[in-house]
């Protein structure tokens, strides 16, 4: 549920030039639309790299989309049509909307599915957006899967340009969530879901130090958002993809600071999000998967904006940027959430886990996988997290950016409250209350 419109509060520290914001909801996050608001369906969203054999998340969204009966309508508007790719002649090389909507039909039918089909929808197709054809066979849906990519080609095909309006066939897939259905989708399929500014592309190094601007950029390290959002599916948090495997989690932070987002779900890969009563007062989520999610809570976060470094270059030109105050829960399988309450319900198989181990928390000099590491990614955010959760040595843990112009610092502290879960009694699965801080000198 979005939080209600507060005021900006700014304080300038004395001596230091340096800004403190209190977070707030920005007034486009909070605007109201004419889309409906609640929804009586649901929405399973993957957060990239949903493998064949997955027969727990392929089972949820046929079982919620009538089980044998099921029938899925695939949209792949996302992938280059065919006319882009070069092997579209090819059905072992093709790499287009339509073969690829023919290949998650034919996922979905192996895991059970009644019936799936492609919903002709494309570059190629745009005025299909509008068919009254394919509107009839949107209405003979019972679910909705949309395929990855890249969610422009989404906003362009089935959104009326900068009105960002619905077309028909979206009209219809809306109309039948609020009915009942469910609408899943991975990747730019699940990123698309989001509404007020949804990301865009970007690093998380790139985005601690030059902030987040509106917009597409050719250079992918820079965090880019589109404040008008995706489909506003999901309004009660932003919405991020990869997660992990791409170390996601500092522009994840830096944009909800930055567009005035109390919260961020953090969709890890090949594991679902599971949204029921998207919109409403009964509003609830939930963890399928081998992975997890996590959630940034950033009601309590204060951000601090130091002073512009000289000379004009992109390094530092928005000063030394810093957060704290950010609470960090990570679900895991079979995890509920309460958007209203904003609490974490582990699985009722997970207890309380009471740390034995010594071992300091080892160190971590690339918290967020940087591409620019040659030696590759051996340790991250949550593997931080989890080691401290896992010892009694420590309250706090840090670990920094393999970056260092400036070097960001996140520090991870268990304060009151936190509380780390676990299946087997032994390793940490679920995080609760984590909180985090990131500092950039």
């Amino acid at each position: 549920m979005r939080t209600p419109f507060r005021s900006r509060r700014t304080v300038l520290t004395s001596g230091s030039a340096a800004l403190v914001l209190t977070l707030a909801i920005s007034p486009t996050a909070a605007a109201e639309t004419s889309r409906p608001a609640r929804q009586s369906g649901s929405l399973v969203l993957v957060g990239g790299g949903l493998k064949d054999d997955n027969a727990q998340v392929y089972g949820e969204i046929i079982e919620r989309a009538g089980g044998a009966r099921a029938r899925i309508g695939v949209i792949t508007a996302s992938s280059v049509p065919a006319s882009q790719d070069p092997y579209a002649d090819d059905p072992d090389k093709c790499s287009n909307s339509e073969c690829n909507g023919a290949y998650h039909a034919g996922v979905f039918k192996r895991h059970g599915a009644a019936d799936a089909q492609w919903i002709p929808v494309d570059l190629d197709h745009i005025a299909n957006a509008d068919s009254d054809a394919v509107v009839r066979q949107v209405n003979s849906m019972t679910g909705f899967f949309f395929g990855g990519g890249d969610q422009s080609r989404y906003l362009t095909t089935l959104l009326n340009g900068a009105a960002h309006t619905d077309s028909d066939v979206l009209a219809a897939i809306r109309a039948k969530l609020a009915a009942g259905a469910v609408v899943s989708g991975s990747s730019a399929g699940a990123q698309i879901a989001a509404g007020a500014d949804m990301v865009t592309g970007g690093e998380s190094y790139e985005g601690l130090r030059d902030g987040s601007s509106p917009g597409y950029f050719e250079d992918a390290t820079r965090l880019g958002y589109e404040p008008e959002g995706g489909f506003g599916f999901l309004r009660s948090g932003l919405v991020d993809t990869h997660t992990g495997a791409y170390g996601r989690e500092g522009r994840v932070m830096r944009l909800a600071a930055d567009t005035g987002h109390d919260r961020v779900y953090a969709l890890e890969e090949n594991t679902a999000l599971l949204v029921e009563h998207p919109g409403g007062p009964r509003e609830r989520v939930g963890v399928l998967g081998p992975r997890g999610v996590a959630v940034f809570d950033l009601r309590r976060a204060r951000v601090h904006e130091g002073p512009k470094a000289a000379g004009g270059g992109t390094e530092g030109k928005h000063g030394s940027w810093s957060v704290s105050g950010v609470r960090f829960d990570y679900l895991t399988d079979g995890d509920r959430y309460d958007p209203r309450l904003r609490l974490t319900f582990p699985a009722s198989v997970k207890r309380p886990l009471a740390p034995r181990s010594t071992t300091p928390v080892p160190a971590n000099t690339d918290v967020f996988h940087s591409m620019a590491n040659p030696a590759g990614v051996p340790y991250s955010f949550l593997t931080t997290a989890r080691a401290l959760a896992a010892t009694r040595a420590q309250r706090t843990a840090e670990a920094t950016t393999y970056e260092d112009g400036p070097r960001f610092t996140v520090t991870f502290a268990k304060v009151p409250g936190f509380t780390a879960w676990s299946g087997d009694g032994a390793t940490p699965q679920t995080l609760t209350g984590l909180s985090i801080r990131v500092v950039g000198r």
